[in-house]
């Protein structure tokens, strides 16, 4: 096994003494090597949180045995846990509309090998950006949304199971998902949007920050559930405006603030760095 292959050990349990201490002694007693060790107790919920990086080559056994003697263990801890091998590239399905800003920063970091995930395929509403996907080598797949949206919906649903996708990436794909997709496959659909969340909610957040003369704009990258822009927050940043910037302003700054925080967010639940509490998210970045 290569040495920069890793596993990645993330938990969540009640909390309570000799978590750290039960974990680190499982993976020392078959020899495991630690690269990376992070920590986090909720104190409200007493909720505990960890992820470990374990050097796979240290180990004198695969993931799948690994996984079968840490039950016990689990068990014990009522811990909600999964082992994640950095030989297996999560598999990201990304939905589009006719926007393309997102999709271009996330196709060059992919073909850059900084973002190391497979990508089977591109859904779009939308024809525009067929040639530049399929330039990629990169197969797209046009899903006419005008008739029947309920329908629509559940093809893409089922291109999503076809294609064995881990992961939904909504790169400004301007549809609202019905709640039975969110729910279907909670955790796993990513969403960029173009405001500091919760603010401004909906359409046109940009629209909506220049009326109200907010003197900040961002954009947020979180989980969608079934309540719209209202699922847990992965990743935020912020720019400062002012008086004189028109809404054309205002959109253009955004979208450098979207495709980047669309990139770590991603790379950060591709990392196995993201964890859910409630609606909440704890980062270890």
């Amino acid at each position: 096994m290569s040495s920069s292959r890793r596993y990645t050990l993330t938990i969540s349990c009640p909390d309570r003494a000799g978590i750290i201490a039960a974990v680190s002694g499982f993976i020392a007693e078959h020899g495991g090597f630690i690269v990376e060790a992070s920590y986090h107790t909720e104190v409200e919920a007493q909720r505990f949180f960890m992820r470990q990086e374990i050097r796979a080559d240290s180990l004198p056994f695969e993931a799948e045995e690994f996984s079968r003697r840490f039950v016990s263990l689990a068990e014990k801890f009522a811990m909600n846990w999964q082992l994640a091998d950095s030989a297996q590239k999560k598999r990201l399905i990304v939905l589009v509309s006719k926007q393309d800003h997102c999709l271009n920063d996330l196709l060059h970091r992919w073909r850059s090998g900084e973002l190391l995930v497979d990508i089977p395929c591109v859904i779009s509403n939308h024809e525009d950006l067929r040639s530049y996907v399929e330039w990629h080598g990169i197969p797209f797949i046009h899903i006419d949304m005008q008739t029947d949206k309920l329908a629509a919906f559940e093809q893409i649903a089922a291109l999503f199971e076809q294609h064995r996708g881990d992961t939904m990436v909504l790169a400004r794909f301007m549809q609202i998902l019905p709640p039975t997709l969110c729910q279907r496959f909670p955790g796993r659909i990513i969403n960029i949007h173009h405001s500091f969340l919760p603010s401004f909610v909906g359409a046109k957040p940009y629209h909506q920050a220049y009326q109200r003369g907010v003197k900040l704009i961002g954009a947020t990258c979180h989980y969608v559930t079934d309540e719209l822009d209202a699922g847990p927050i992965i990743e935020q940043d912020t720019m400062r405006i002012d008086h004189s910037d028109t809404v054309e302003d205002l959109v253009r700054y955004g979208r450098d603030i979207e495709r980047t925080v669309l990139s770590r967010g991603l790379r950060y639940h591709v990392e196995d760095r993201v964890l859910v509490c409630g609606n909440k998210t704890i980062v270890f970045r």
